[in-house]
């Protein structure tokens, strides 16, 4: 285990894991709600990840994973000054997705508002049974800021958004595993647990396996058919060409590694 000063907040919490980068959201007082240090600080860990790093698990500190926005930061806010604040998060939360290694979400308690958008952010989110989903942005007279309109829809669909937001719904841990909002769901206190498992295993993947299913498939899934087919062939071709990759499949053909089984 070996930790590294990537950020200057105290709210935010990284170390390294073996190949795993472990990120911490350290504002308990708050139920881990984000304000614009944090999305900064979670920024920079994504943008500054040590080579060794693998794959990433994102867990909060306390009874919350994360209960969204600190509303206190956009009281006083103009119409472009709330723009700016949304591209921010925006900024943010790419290099979550789109950065350079696989993220894994342990979800406990309050999933709600812009702790959801950074859940949706991730690629693995496993859920707990004390987590519950929520957007009350229509209550508070907002709208979801950090990405959620584009992300959310693609794990739940529009109309179960709409709903949330509409009307205030809140989903328990069971029914947001169903819906989508997680692919797994865990014993209460176990999800970081469970997360940090998967991010291990994720870890021993070939890493440009990986950057593809992180990078080209979501892309792939948004195209057309013939343009997607096409895409699929180009990246299929470069990830087998690997040097890690002639070396898997040869261990497999002369039966050195193991078959796929029943789980």
């Amino acid at each position: 285990m070996s930790s590294s000063p990537l950020h200057a907040n105290p709210d935010l919490s990284f170390e390294m894991q073996g190949a795993v980068a472990v990120i911490r959201l350290s504002r308990p007082a708050k139920r881990n709600a984000l304000n614009d240090g944090l999305i900064i600080a979670l920024r920079n860990v994504f943008e500054n990840l040590p080579s060794e790093a693998k794959a990433a698990v994102i867990h909060g500190e306390g009874e919350h994973f994360c209960a969204g926005l600190d509303l206190s930061e956009i009281k006083e806010r103009d119409a472009g000054q709330g723009m700016h604040h949304s591209r921010l998060w925006h900024a943010a939360l790419e290099r979550v997705q789109f950065g350079p290694v696989p993220v894994v979400a342990a979800l406990h308690g309050a999933v709600v508002g812009g702790g959801l958008e950074l859940a949706s952010a991730c690629h693995i989110r496993v859920a707990d049974d004390s987590s519950f989903f929520a957007l009350p942005e229509g209550s508070r007279g907002i709208f979801v800021g950090g990405g959620g309109s584009v992300r959310i829809p693609k794990l739940i669909g529009v109309a179960r958004m709409t709903d949330m937001m509409l009307t205030g719904r809140v989903y328990n841990a069971v029914d947001g595993e169903r819906i989508g909002l997680a692919q797994y769901l865990v014993p209460a206190g176990t999800a970081f647990d469970k997360a940090f498992a998967l991010a291990s295993h994720i870890a021993t993947n070939a890493p440009l396996t990986n950057y593809a299913l992180m990078h080209a498939l979501p892309r792939i899934a948004e195209q057309p058919a013939d343009q997607g087919f096409m895409s699929e062939a180009m990246i299929s071709a470069i990830v087998q060409s690997a040097p890690e990759a002639k070396a898997r499949v040869r261990a497999f053909l002369e039966g050195k590694a193991g078959k796929v089984q029943k789980a």
